[in-house]
């Protein structure tokens, strides 16, 4: 006997909660979709692009603990994608200028080769989904709404 799919609702949600779900949504929606395309044609997940865009967007070395700051990523995460990054080649610990306890993480050319084929996918699998449903109108208001939730609170 096949069972009938019930359409799952949220019920009766204010204009807030509406707002704050659909966030969820389209974040965990389009980082899957990312993470799958990066995954299956890079042999790269979403966590270790994270970690290369960072790195790539520096002129120099970054301590390991300002990534863990900047990603979404505990310390720990953060340990082992340097690690799987660093054993593909992607990147290299250096001793820290100015910590001789501490090291910093820096692309290798074989990483920023890797960061740019993988972001051309990672824009390739966001097409449909974002790029081609939104306009520019759209990314606007999006971004003055991400500016307001990451701007520190007053007072």
């Amino acid at each position: 006997m096949a069972r009938t799919r019930t359409d799952l609702t949220l019920g009766e949600l204010s204009a807030r909660d509406h707002a704050f779900y659909g966030l969820v949504w389209a974040g965990n929606t389009l980082s899957a979709r990312v993470d799958q395309a990066l995954t299956r044609t890079h042999g790269m997940p979403l966590s270790w692009f994270e970690v290369m865009l960072w790195l790539h967007g520096q002129d120099g070395p970054v301590a390991a603990s300002d990534l863990g700051a900047k990603t979404l990523l505990s310390r720990s995460q953060v340990s082992r994608v340097v690690d799987a990054l660093q054993d593909r080649g992607l990147v290299v610990r250096v001793p820290s200028p100015t910590d001789a306890r501490s090291v910093c993480i820096v692309l290798t050319d074989a990483g920023r080769s890797a960061f740019s084929e993988a972001d051309e996918t990672r824009r390739a699998a966001l097409a449909e989904a974002f790029d081609d449903r939104l306009d520019d109108a759209d990314i606007d208001a999006l971004e003055r709404v991400w500016a307001k939730l990451k701007a520190p609170r007053e007072g």
